[in-house]
């Protein structure tokens, strides 16, 4: 039904609608990826699979290919017994909430009388193996980011056992990268198991067991939109030390319109001193990559991400974030200035943080009320610039996060503790 659904949105604004799909490793990507091209198909879609391929691979594709819209099934950081289906645009952006919101709603009026949408005679290709040459375009597009030598890199590299695992290899050989690899083996069930961007301490554990072996490690999540390393003692480096790494780097080379970057409320305050002190400018959006990608569009930013490492550089033809294309970017630095990974972030001052969750029974603004917004402003003016108060709600359930950087943590603390007090006393459970 979703495919079914896409199709008749697709045909209605498009003459000769063709699509891509892609997935990511999980047991169960394979099969609905079967089902979506079945339901595109009886749409009348012309449907094109590249196979096993990481999320922003599909996003390159819809774009150069002139693709109606680009489908990826995979739930991205999950475990792997979730899934789930991203679309993009011709453009290669994901899909308006009010466009995706659409199609949901004819996907239940679809399935109030499934029966009826059946074509029994309507038989959909397989999505495996897909076309190894729309892999090969994506890869090779990739390679075209990098004008540095990167031969005499020497790079450990966890896949997570998801779709980096069939694009990761081949990019490194392209470019030459001397690349051992680490969880590049899927069996439909170890994606993101004990490894990859959500457990980076695995590959930091596996440079500094191997001294002297490796200049750096990279480690990607399940569709590989994101990238967090470590350095070559086995430090992890997130994406607040990666956001500051290509900053000064893009400033250095003059491609970095206005001096800005975009990050994310939850992006460290020391990051916002590291680059001030570089004359860079942050600006922060609401927390996830869709607010980024916003920010950046409105102040004319082409540098933004989040500390979970989805860093999105919009100085070329990317539209979303790219764990390979930033495993790149951060290379091409290294090799470019000769510097070791530490070096490049070793005045990034992180400040300690603290973060409160408190249930709440409903999400009025915390303007509105005024003992919690009180507690805040006597928070703030506690700290007299030498911290910083978030305090937001949960976009998925019904907490408020109370979250406070500050040197001091006895102080965070007890800031943090008497902000989430007052929000229980007005508005908890």
């Amino acid at each position: 039904m979703i495919g079914r659904a896409l199709g008749h949105d697709l045909k209605r604004s498009n003459v000769l609608p063709c699509a891509v799909i892609g997935q990511d490793t999980r047991e169960s990507s394979s099969w609905i990826a079967d089902r979506v091209t079945l339901g595109l198909g009886a749409s009348g879609i012309e449907v094109h699979s590249a196979g096993v391929i990481t999320t922003p691979g599909i996003a390159y594709l819809a774009r150069s290919r002139k693709y109606a819209a680009g489908v990826v099934i995979s739930a991205s950081h999950n475990p792997w017994m979730d899934n789930g289906i991203k679309i993009f645009s011709c453009d290669g952006y994901k899909l308006p909430d009010a466009h995706e919101i659409a199609i949901e709603q004819e996907i239940f009026g679809l399935l109030q009388n499934p029966e009826a949408h059946v074509d029994s005679s309507f038989r959909g290709s397989r999505s495996l193996p897909g076309d190894a040459e729309l892999r090969r375009a994506y890869i090779e597009w990739l390679a075209t980011n990098v004008s540095t030598n990167l031969t005499g890199l020497r790079v450990l590299v966890d896949c997570a056992n998801g779709a980096a695992a069939v694009e990761g290899p081949e990019l490194v050989r392209l470019c030459g990268i001397q690349a051992s690899f680490l969880n590049a083996a899927p069996d439909g069930k170890n994606i993101n198991e004990n490894c990859g961007a959500l457990h980076p301490e695995t590959l930091a554990k596996a440079v500094a067991e191997r001294p002297g072996e490796f200049d750096l490690g990279v480690t990607f999540d399940g569709d590989a939109d994101r990238a967090l390393f470590c350095d070559s003692n086995g430090r992890v480096v997130n994406g607040d030390a990666v956001l500051l790494l290509a900053a000064r780097y893009m400033k250095s080379k003059g491609t970095l319109p206005n001096d800005t970057v975009v990050a994310t409320t939850m992006s460290n305050m020391g990051l916002e001193i590291a680059l001030r002190n570089s004359g860079i400018r942050l600006l922060r959006a609401n927390v996830g990559d869709k607010y980024v990608l916003e920010q950046m569009q409105k102040s004319g930013a082409v540098l933004g991400g989040e500390q979970s490492g989805h860093i999105i550089f919009r100085d070329g033809e990317a539209t979303t974030g790219d764990g390979l294309l930033t495993a790149l970017r951060v290379m091409d630095a290294l090799a470019r200035t000769g510097k070791p990974l530490a070096d490049l972030v070793s005045d990034l001052k992180v400040f300690p943080q603290i973060i409160e969750n408190v249930r709440v029974r409903e999400k009025v603004p915390f303007t509105k009320v005024p003992k919690i917004q009180g507690a805040i402003e006597a928070a703030e003016r506690e700290l007299d610039g030498n911290g910083r108060v978030v305090v937001r709600y949960s976009g998925t359930e019904a907490l408020a996060r109370v979250m406070i950087e500050a040197e001091s943590e006895e102080k965070m603390k007890a800031l943090a503790q008497g902000i989430a007090g007052a929000i229980k006393k007005a508005l908890g459970t």
